[in-house]
């Protein structure tokens, strides 16, 4: 049988979703979970990996086994099984054609900035603090001129092996809540760093640096070395994958109160 599952974690201690050999990730520590659950090995595939130090909060991912064990035995067994920096939210038992990747419509991610002179202590992992004041107003123009299918050449990982950099955004938005900055976009897909290299533009064009436009012309120019800093991976958010309703994979549950902002 097929089974989705839904999870959340706090990647600030994690080198990414990807299993690596010797190195912590939380695809290793989902997959030792579930083969303790299970009684046999277990490999997952997920809805959209995430780089180190990246967190979840509606990662969908998919395993096959043919074990029989309750929806709630599979909830509760697996996280036992795990440290509390990973949470099985939800299981389901799927249709065969269902794949955590390939079925997926889109991905929606979300940024978090926090923007105030003082650095934060206890939220400094759950956030990207920047001290200087950003114009949440001119890094939403800024945005818009993402909107729609493009070549992301300019905002991908120069070490990034998708083979075609075109992405449809089809939601981008930046505001500002107190001293939070908050952008979510949604994609049927994202490239590598992607969504941290549109946040280190946004910042430029925020801080005053470049006019809204500069989005558009690092868009165009295709050249990643002519386009901002990478934006640090605390405070990027995976929040949640979207599926054909015949599916019905759960939507995302609520998060921590910071990332329950109305977009």
């Amino acid at each position: 049988m097929k089974i989705a599952l839904g999870i959340e974690y706090d990647g600030s201690s994690y080198h990414g979703w990807q299993r690596q050999s010797g190195l912590q990730t939380v695809q290793e520590q989902l997959e030792n979970a579930l083969s303790v659950v299970a009684a046999h090995p277990v490999t997952v595939s997920c809805a959209g990996r995430t780089d180190t130090g990246v967190h979840a909060i509606g990662q969908v991912v998919h395993f096959e086994t043919e074990s029989q064990r309750s929806e709630r035995a599979w909830v509760l067994g697996t996280n036992s099984n795990m440290p509390n920096s990973v949470t099985v939210r939800w299981i389901k038992f799927v249709a065969n054609d269902f794949h955590a990747r390939f079925s997926a419509l889109s991905r929606r991610y979300r940024y978090i900035i926090y923007n105030s002179p003082l650095r934060p202590a206890i939220a400094r992992h759950a956030v990207t603090w920047h001290y200087r004041y950003l114009d949440a107003e001119r890094m939403q123009q800024g945005a818009q001129y993402l909107l729609g299918e493009h070549d992301f050449t300019s905002y991908r990982a120069l070490g990034c092996q998708a083979k075609n950099p075109v992405r449809r955004i089809t939601h981008i938005s930046v505001t500002r809540s107190s001293d939070l900055i908050i952008l979510d976009v949604t994609a049927n897909a994202f490239l590598h760093h992607m969504v941290r290299n549109i946040v280190g533009v946004l910042i430029n064009i925020g801080a005053g640096h470049q006019e809204p436009i500069w989005a558009q012309q690092v868009l165009q120019v295709k050249d990643r070395t002519l386009g901002g800093v990478t934006a640090p991976p605390y405070g990027l958010y995976f929040m949640e994958a979207s599926y054909p309703e015949h599916f019905e994979i759960p939507a995302q549950l609520s998060g921590p109160f910071f990332l329950n902002t109305s977009i």
